[in-house]
């Protein structure tokens, strides 16, 4: 299965000369520059996948072309933060990030158990970066930003439907049934707030502070959670439940649909750091 690259997007196409920094929204900005981070190390991702499926040359070269769009993502995000803060120091905080964030690269077998639920966990990761993607797309008003947010947005759902044809593969081949692709599940939004996304954050944005896991965690879903409306949570669960098996527009994705949107909402009112952390 070769994807059509013909048609994919460099940093070349995104508008550049529009950039206006009156618009730029000094809390959004925070964000990005964390998530250029976690973007930038896709390659780290791609060598990991790539051990695990190490007798799929098919998946390992999909895998090695999503990773590419990813550090892309990463570049782009890192070339507009400097555009918005001068200072943004992207190469030294990126060193720092890549330091203490270290990925099982050499494991021979998922983290998750079976190949399927490796899968079925990337699912997961691309449906939230598209929703968190689209969020800041339309709560934007700069439009360099904007057209960024709109393209990997849109990347993000290809990605999606990428790991899930795979994982539609080996779901045949391991048998991997719903209770336990939703057990997958419930682990893999559990590591949101692991030290990835918080140690992105501290390294994106830290002046000299020591490293505080939960009060980055506070920090960076404070912020990224305040920009999501009720569509986008809706439309993510969806392509989860679709992903783990279960009917996507049943009552329980309703309920939970409800749920996450009371739970980003607690998350985006329980901010207590210091204006400069």
């Amino acid at each position: 299965m070769i994807e059509d690259q013909s048609r994919h997007w460099t940093p070349d196409d995104i508008p550049w000369d529009q950039f206006d920094p009156t618009k730029v929204d000094p809390e959004m900005l925070r964000i990005v520059k964390a998530a250029a981070m976690v973007e930038f190390n896709g390659n780290i991702y791609a060598d990991y996948l790539c051990n695990i499926f190490n007798d799929d040359p098919e998946f390992q070269a999909a895998a090695r072309r999503w990773s590419l769009e990813e550090v892309q993502h990463g570049e782009v995000l890192a070339r507009w933060a400097k555009m918005a803060d001068p200072d943004f120091d992207f190469e030294t905080r990126f060193a720092d990030f890549s330091e203490k964030i270290q990925l099982p690269v050499t494991a021979e077998q998922s983290v998750r158990g079976t190949r399927c639920g490796e899968l079925v966990a990337r699912c997961m990761v691309e449906v939230g970066t598209s929703s968190y993607y689209t969020a800041l797309r339309e709560a934007t008003d700069e439009p360099v930003l904007r057209d960024i947010c709109r393209r990997i947005a849109h990347d993000e759902i290809r990605h999606y439907k990428l790991f899930y044809t795979h994982m539609e593969r080996y779901r045949t081949i391991e048998r991997l049934g719903r209770i336990k692709r939703l057990m997958v599940g419930i682990g893999r939004i559990g590591e949101t707030e692991d030290d990835e996304l918080a140690y992105a954050y501290h390294a994106a944005n830290n002046n000299g502070e020591p490293y505080d896991r939960k009060r980055c965690v506070r920090a960076y879903m404070s912020r990224a959670y305040g920009f999501y409306e009720t569509h986008h949570v809706e439309r993510a669960v969806t392509l989860i439940f679709k992903a783990m098996g279960f009917s996507p527009h049943g009552k329980i994705a309703n309920w939970i649909a409800r749920l996450t949107c009371w739970f980003m909402n607690l998350r985006a009112n329980n901010r207590d750091e210091p204006a400069t952390a």
